[in-house]
């Protein structure tokens, strides 16, 4: 622990009145014991935790043991006259706290009334010895061997306040006892966490620096009801946690420990005695801040930012999310401009997104995670965000520093998995904890991690309080819910014989249901303007359904179907897509069954999958126009709009986070760099266009806001149709997948409007295209076409998209 060094002279002695006789005192303990855990059947012990060797003049000498396993009672020496000498302590406690087993070290450590005054005893490896300081008199504890040092002083009662003045080889500290603090964790926190109901676990579990009684420190505190003794190891004790075992808080399974001095910055694990008695050093699962991968250990931190976005906070729910515009850059922060920290990317991010016109960033995931390969879905640190490019404040700043740019912040979160990585959470304390106790239901047949067990009520609190957390410490305005569909099916990727039915009979996992629902529900009640998103391959019904009409309870789904079967369709050569004409059509036949966002995410651009641009046929002029106009017929479609990075200027490489995007292919040296630019300002103009016209996003979820004019014109790859907004204001788009000039094309048009303009046309000169324009106003004329009593004609250009709204 951190010690703090004399302030004043040497104490004086503590004397003895003349009255004083030398007695035996027995350990009263301050508090009752809780009921030690149970052992159980032996567990794989884990490899040992490297760790620094503590000074050479802290070495401890090795203990011998008595052929029982029990510690021989040592010769017990030194301490000042004027201490009365206490009974070696209890053989089974002695051996316990050596052997980091022990669940109630302060019922024998710390001050205690005795028989003849207050007995002081602590636990000091490496000490050469130990005096109580009480009110600036000293007295000297006499040694009891490995560590331990006792006394009885002839006092009236146990001390308010006193320190351990500790001697080593060639120092000397004073420190607060540890053991002399009672919880430092409220019995209401504790109740609610034995309820699996506290909305706020992260601020009863893990490190928090805080001021206990008067002194500073930071509380330890970890949830491990298996284990048989859990002790904090780190930095401040040279990661030998033999002096700071934890004491067990009863039934909930909660491990307690306040260490003085110990302050931000600490680097810490937990100590762990398994039910076989062996050890595992593990990182805290409620760490707010971790060392930088690969390193693994926790660290003790405190936000200090001061929040600027109170406007920003107070008026995001102003409007339901579904009724508002929304369009999504989607971002991998360590590869976006590799190398930049948060607050660089603070001063970069925000104002290029700005200048895009998107209102919102999704940042993959944050949350600490191991393994770089893994983009972060493979989290160790699910309160933490990844220190790669900075601290916990420093991740905030980015936030804020999007917020003040008008920009809201979605996070992807990941609660479907975790690693098996053996310092994290795969058994945790020695027996299945996070993860089902049922191996078929642990193991996630897919990506080699370990499913959540979401009908065990502690970690189903751990998950919901975690949504919630970077929602309100971190002012995130959504999150996007990781692989949904493999936490809903028992069955999912598994064959027969390697699932069993829910108590139903059905292939449902219920728990996992329940979960979705409460995570729904209690981020919604909390955090109003936060919206969450399911990323649910399958056709499960009421995904963003209110909870309390039987639904998930998601704000909005990712349109997984939409994604694969349009992709499908413009991947084609244009003389064969008249043949898959209904993929393009189909996705309106259930647009409205959910709140839809439609994703070209990072899954797509991939492994293989190629970039955007790449997957479209034909010569690299036509491969950029099929893409234009791919990006025009996205954002007039109904739902939201979500758009991978890279993407957005047609970078024909696939992404890698090793190198992010391709900004070269902006630089006005490159030769081709018009082409990309091109496309870069039709995204910036499509986005700008629909954050002004209500018609493409105020009823994306109202069946009324849509109506085909021409939905089946396949041999002429053409697809028409009108948006409407609240008011009836329409706006028609085109898009047409040939690589031909069609003049003279008649369409049917809603009545009303004298005159239609083109406002937007992927094929213009300045996006990269070939310039066929429809100049000036088209004016309707009362010649039938496609069940409307007006039509007109218009000039579609080649593999382009055209937007008209009325003059």
């Amino acid at each position: 622990m951190t010690a703090r060094k004399p302030s004043r002279k040497p104490s004086d002695p503590i004397e003895v009145p003349p009255t004083a006789k030398p007695v035996t005192a027995e350990v009263t303990a301050a508090a009752p014991a809780a009921t030690a855990p149970a052992t159980g059947p032996a567990d794989a012990d884990a490899p040992a935790e490297s760790a620094p060797p503590p000074p050479a003049k802290r070495v401890r000498a090795r203990r011998t043991t008595a052929a029982g396993g029990t510690p021989p009672r040592p010769r017990r020496g030194g301490g000042s006259k004027n201490v009365l000498p206490a009974t070696a302590l209890d053989d089974a406690d002695r051996g316990r706290l050596l052997a980091g087993e022990h669940h109630d070290p302060h019922g024998v450590l710390g001050a205690h009334p005795a028989s003849g005054g207050v007995l002081f005893r602590t636990l000091r490896p490496h000490a050469r010895s130990v005096a109580v300081v009480v009110k600036g008199k000293r007295a000297e504890l006499q040694s009891d061997g490995d560590g331990f040092f006792s006394g009885v002083l002839p006092l009236s009662g146990v001390p308010e306040e006193y320190l351990l003045r500790v001697a080593y080889e060639d120092d000397t500290i004073e420190v607060e006892d540890p053991y002399r603090f009672l919880p430092a964790i409220g019995e209401l926190d504790l109740h609610l966490i034995g309820e699996g109901r506290h909305e706020e676990l992260w601020k009863a579990l893990g490190s928090e620096p805080m001021e206990h009684k008067g002194v500073k420190g930071t509380r330890f505190t970890v949830w491990a009801p298996n284990a048989r003794g859990v002790r904090v190891t780190g930095d401040f004790n040279y990661w030998d946690g033999t002096a700071c075992p934890m004491r067990s808080l009863g039934s909930t399974g909660v491990w307690e420990l306040f260490l003085p001095g110990v302050g931000e910055g600490a680097v810490y694990k937990y100590d762990i005695c398994r039910p076989d008695g062996s050890h595992t050093q593990r990182a805290d699962p409620m760490a707010r801040s971790t060392e930088v991968p690969p390193a693994t250990a926790s660290v003790v931190t405190a936000s200090h930012h001061e929040w600027q976005d109170a406007d920003w906070m107070s008026h995001r729910g102003d409007r339901p999310v579904h009724e508002a515009p929304f369009s999504v850059y989607e971002v991998h922060l360590p590869s976006w401009r590799p190398g930049l920290s948060y607050r660089q990317l603070a001063s970069q991010l925000p104002s290029y997104v700005r200048e895009l016109g998107f209102t919102h960033v999704e940042l993959m995931p944050v949350s600490e995670h191991p393994f770089g390969g893994s983009w972060g879905y493979q989290v160790t640190g699910f309160y933490a965000p990844t220190s790669r490019m900075g601290t916990p404040d420093d991740f905030r700043f980015l936030v804020d520093a999007l917020h003040a740019a008008g920009i809201g912040v979605l996070m992807d979160w990941v609660p479907a998995h975790f690693p098996r990585d053996d310092w994290a959470l795969a058994e945790f304390d020695g027996r299945p904890l996070y993860e089902h106790s049922d191996p078929n239901r642990a193991a996630h047949p897919d990506w080699g991690t370990l499913e959540f067990d979401y009908g065990r009520k502690e970690v189903r609190n751990f998950l919901v309080s975690n949504a919630t957390y970077w929602c309100e410490e971190f002012h995130i305005d959504g999150l996007r819910v990781d692989a949904v569909a493999s936490m809903l099916y028992l069955d999912y990727s598994r064959e027969d014989g390697q699932w069993s039915p829910n108590e139903f009979g059905g292939r449902e996992n219920l728990d996992a249901v329940a979960f979705l629902q409460e995570m729904n529900a209690t981020v919604y009640r909390r955090n109003p303007g936060v919206v969450t998103m399911a990323e649910e391959s399958t056709a499960w019904d009421g995904v963003t359904r209110a909870t309390d009409h039987g639904g998930l309870g998601f704000g909005l789904k990712w349109n997984m179907g939409w994604m694969h079967d349009s992709l499908v369709y413009v991947s084609k050569e244009p003389i064969h897509r008249k043949y898959h004409h209904n993929e393009m059509t189909f996705s309106m036949v259930y647009a409205y069954s959910e709140n839809y966002v439609l994703p070209i995410s990072h899954d797509e651009v991939v492994h293989g999958k190629q970039a955007l641009v790449s997957k479209m046929p034909g010569d690299w002029w036509q491969r950029r126009a099929n893409h234009r106009a791919y990006l025009g017929f996205m954002w007039a479609h109904p739902g939201k709009q979500l758009l991978f990075m890279g993407q957005e200027f047609a970078q024909g490489a696939e992404w890698s986070e090793g190198h992010g995007p391709d900004w070269w292919l902006l630089d006005e040296t490159y030769e081709a760099s018009g082409d990309h630019r091109g496309v870069r300002s039709l995204v910036t103009d499509l986005n700008a266009v629909y954050n002004a016209l209500p018609a493409l996003w105020q009823r994306d979820t109202d069946p009324g806001g849509f109506a085909w004019i021409d939905g089946g014109a396949a041999e002429d790859n053409a697809f028409s149709f009108v948006r409407y907004d609240a008011d009836g204001s329409p706006l028609i788009a085109v898009s047409h997948f040939s690589p031909v000039v069609r003049q003279d094309y008649r369409i049917g048009v809603p009545d009303g409007p004298q005159a239609w303009v083109e406002i937007i046309n992927t094929d213009a000169d300045r996006y990269g295209g070939s310039d066929v324009r429809n100049e000036g106003p088209l004016k309707p004329e009362a010649v039938p076409a496609h069940g409307r009593d007006t039509s007109i004609t218009l000039t579609l250009p080649p593999l382009a998209t055209v937007w008209l709204r009325p003059a």
